[in-house]
C-alpha cells in the first residue's frame, strides 16, 4: 500500500476591511469529480500487465517445482507437488483533497491557510495452494499413461521416438531402457531400432492414428502406410520387428506385454513417477554423495548411452549461470538446466505436458488455476 499527504501553511497579517471571525474553504464538486473520473479506469489497464505477468511466474513456478521434484527422485525421497489453484488479485486506489483557512481580527491574531491531500494505493493478491495427495496423486503419478493420449501426441506432430523413449515400458515384449532406481533396465536394442523406424516413418507420412469407433475414444488403430519408398521401408522394419502381418495396414492397440495375434500392437504405459524416474536417472550429482552412499551413481554403461542417449542434462554445482532456463538450489547446491540445451528443454517441456495429460486425461472436473482480478 502506498499513501502520500501534502500540507502548506502560512502566517498573513491582512489588511483591510474586517472578514467573518471564521471561514473553510472545501474543493470545488468539479475538481471532486475529476479525480473520481482519473481513478475509475484502473480495472481495464491491469488486465494486459497481470495476465502475463502471472502466467510467466506460474510458469516458472511450475518448472522449478518440476526439477525440484526430479532431484527429490534421484536422492530417494518424496516427491511434492503443490498446485495453485487460484489467483485472486484486488486493486484500489482513492484520493481526497483539503483546504481550510481561518482568520482573527488585527490585534487578535494572524490569518492561516492550509492545503492537504492523501492518496491511497493497495494491490493484495491472495493465491491459493492445494497439495496433489490421495486419489488425485496416485491418479497423476501412479496410474499408466493412457494409450490413447500417447498415440494422440503422434498425431499432434511429436516425435515418435520421444514419446515411445519417454512414455512406454515395452512394445510387443521389447523392452524399453529404464533408469529407474532398483529395477533399471539396459534395453532391448530392438527398442532403439523400433524407435528409429517409426521416426522414418513418420517424417515420410506414413505412420497415423484412427479410432475404431466415436464410442470406443479410448481404443485406436495404429496405420502403416506405404506411401513413398521411404515409408514403405520403414513399415516393413516396423512390421518385422513387431512380428506383425505384413499385409495388413491396421493394427489395433491393446494395453499388455505381448500381443494375441499378428494385427495387434501390445504396449504398456509407463506412469507419470515412472517418466519422472528415469529423467531423474542422469542428473549430474557429486562423486563423493555416490562414494558416500547417499545417492545412485550413474547405472547405464556406454553401449546403453549410445543406443539410449539420455534426454535431458540436469547439471550441478555451487552457482547456476544467470541465464539458466531453470535451476533450483537442492541440498546446498545448485541445479539447472543450460538454457542453450535445447534437447533438455524441450524434453522438460514434455514432462511437464505428460504430466498435465496424466492429471486431466481421466479427471474430467479438473481445470487450469482461475485468476480472479477485481478492481475498485
Amino acid at each position: 500500500e502506498l499513501s502520500a499527504v501534502g500540507t502548506a501553511g502560512q502566517p498573513v497579517h491582512p489588511v483591510g476591511q474586517p472578514t467573518p471571525s471564521s471561514g473553510r474553504l472545501r474543493p470545488s464538486a468539479a475538481l471532486l469529480l475529476l479525480v473520481l473520473a482519473g481513478c475509475s479506469s484502473i480495472g481495464p489497464a491491469t488486465v494486459p500487465r497481470d495476465r502475463f505477468d502471472y502466467v510467466s511466474a506460474i510458469s516458472d513456478s511450475w518448472k522449478r517445482q518440476m526439477l525440484q521434484n526430479l532431484l527429490k527422485v534421484r536422492y530417494a525421497d518424496a516427491p511434492v507437488f503443490l498446485d495453485v489453484t487460484s489467483v485472486i488479485n484486488a486493486y484500489s486506489f482513492g484520493g481526497q483533497l483539503d483546504a481550510a483557512a481561518q482568520y482573527s481580527p488585527p490585534d487578535r491574531g494572524d490569518f492561516f491557510y492550509g492545503i492537504g491531500g492523501n492518496v491511497a494505493y493497495a494491490d493484495r493478491p491472495t493465491i491459493t495452494y492445494a497439495p496433489l495427495s490421495g486419489e488425485r496423486f496416485s491418479r497423476s503419478l501412479m496410474t499408466p499413461l493412457p494409450i490413447s493420449g500417447i498415440l494422440y501426441l503422434l498425431q499432434s506432430g511429436f516425435p515418435a521416438d520421444l514419446a515411445l523413449r519417454v512414455c512406454v515400458v515395452s512394445v510387443n515384449g521389447i523392452d524399453n531402457a529404464y533408469g529407474g532406481r532398483g529395477n533399471g533396465n539396459a534395453g532391448d536394442p530392438r527398442f532403439a531400432d523400433l524407435m528409429d523406424a517409426m521416426r522414418r516413418s513418420q517424417q515420410a507420412r506414413g505412420l497415423g492414428i484412427r479410432q475404431k469407433s466415436p464410442q470406443e475414444r479410448e481404443s485406436a488403430l495404429l496405420l502403416l502406410r506405404d506411401t513413398s519408398p521411404a515409408a514403405a521401408e520403414a513399415n516393413a522394419r516396423i512390421r518385422t520387428l513387431l512380428g506383425l502381418d505384413p499385409a495388413s495396414q491396421e493394427f489395433e492397440l491393446v494395453y499388455g506385454s505381448f500381443a494375441q495375434q499378428p494385427k495387434q500392437i501390445a504396449l504398456v504405459s509407463r506412469s507419470t513417477l515412472q517418466v519422472m524416474a528415469d529423467f531423474a536417472a542422469t542428473i549430474d550429482v557429486p562423486v563423493d554423495e555416490v562414494t558416500e552412499g547417499r545417492v545412485d551413481g550413474p547405472s547405464a554403461d556406454g553401449e546403453q548411452l549410445r543406443r539410449f542417449p539420455p534426454l535431458m542434462h540436469i547439471r550441478s554445482g555451487d552457482t547456476a549461470p544467470a541465464d539458466a532456463y531453470v535451476a533450483v538450489r537442492y541440498r546446498g547446491r545448485q541445479f539447472w538446466i543450460d538454457d542453450r540445451d535445447l534437447r533438455s528443454k524441450s524434453s522438460m517441456s514434455f514432462l511437464m505436458l505428460i504430466f498435465s495429460l496424466a492429471e486431466t486425461g481421466s479427471a474430467p472436473g479438473t481445470a487450469a488455476p482461475l485468476v480472479t482480478v477485481p478492481a475498485r
